[in-house]
């Protein structure tokens, strides 16, 4: 039988009052649903850390205050939106998927991926899940979330999820391309820590270096194994030249990458009018060419008169 760390003290599947009720994510009034709670203040959100392969065990609580029983439908969701502490919450596509509820299937106690309650009026259900961690999850930190629905009202807990293991700082930045709007390029953290990457920019003309922005920090912080499309702004860029154009991006840990795009400055409006105007030229030089042409070969065809009779 596998290991199943604890992580907290869990109050077994009950209805207790409403007095011992924990501070809670109020669903437009009515019910609501938190993080279960040993301490008087409660926690903001459910934090759970584990090794790849290991199973964690939590609960939430599920709060109705109201006069009539109500029926709650609970499921596990990627987080997608920033958190209400100001923190970056943006998890990994499928950590959604490690959030299980105890149920029954085929007649048999197992994990399910959803379940229903019933609570009912002026009590408190404390709802045990649970959250296993892939064996090959790469270590760091994701973000999910339990969704709470009933009553035509939802509401939902973050799950944060710490996958232990060794630190590895990594990215790439790829896809680089000049537009008319700046650099576009994407980066990615392909390590298994939260990096906050810094970018240098240079590009490099025929007659010497066109553009050079020393390190700074960009506004972004990139989770592990998250890609991000940027956008670097370039005004003042030459009006005929070909640039050569490198970025180097850093983090924390050593991180580093560079990658290069090529790009060629070429003004069209005055090529194309400067082209049409030499084309008017030679048309002209043609048609008077034709004209000559024509009236000497009309000299040459008149016939010489002839001598008198004698």
């Amino acid at each position: 039988m596998p290991y199943v760390p604890r992580l907290r003290l869990l109050v077994p599947l009950a209805v207790l009052l409403l007095t011992a009720a924990a501070p809670r994510a109020a669903a437009g009034g009515g019910w609501s649903v938190a993080p279960s709670a040993s301490e008087p203040e409660g926690r903001p959100y459910v934090y759970a850390e584990g090794a790849p392969g290991a199973v964690l065990q939590d609960s939430v609580s599920l709060v109705n205050p109201g006069k009539r029983a109500v029926t709650v439908r609970l499921r596990g969701a990627d987080a997608t939106t920033d958190g209400d502490d100001g923190a970056r919450d943006r998890a990994v596509a499928g950590t959604g998927a490690w959030i299980a509820f105890a149920g029954t299937e085929r007649g048999r106690r197992t994990a399910v991926p959803t379940t229903s309650v019933r609570v009912p009026a002026r009590t408190r259900a404390d709802v045990p899940f649970s959250v296993r961690v892939p064996a090959g999850a790469v270590p760091g930190d994701r973000t999910g979330v339990i969704v709470a629905s009933g009553g035509g009202r939802s509401a939902a807990v973050r799950v944060r999820v710490g996958v232990t293991g060794p630190a590895l700082s990594a990215l790439t930045v790829e896809h680089v391309a000049v537009r008319a709007d700046g650099i576009h390029y994407e980066l990615v953290n392909r390590g298994t820590t939260v990096l906050a990457p810094r970018l240098a920019v240079r590009a490099d003309g025929v007659f010497g270096t066109v553009l050079d922005r020393a390190p700074r920090g960009l506004s972004v912080e990139l989770p592990p194994g998250r890609r991000i499309a940027l956008d670097e702004p370039w005004t003042g860029r030459p009006v005929l030249d070909a640039v050569d154009v490198r970025l180097t991006v850093t983090a924390a840990g050593g991180a580093r990458s560079t990658a290069t795009a090529s790009a060629r400055f070429v003004p069209w409006g005055p090529v194309t009018a400067g082209a049409l105007a030499a084309a008017v030229t030679l048309a002209a030089l043609a048609a008077v060419r034709r004209r000559r042409r024509r009236t000497t070969d009309g000299t040459a065809s008149v016939p010489e008169p002839m001598g008198a009779v004698t």
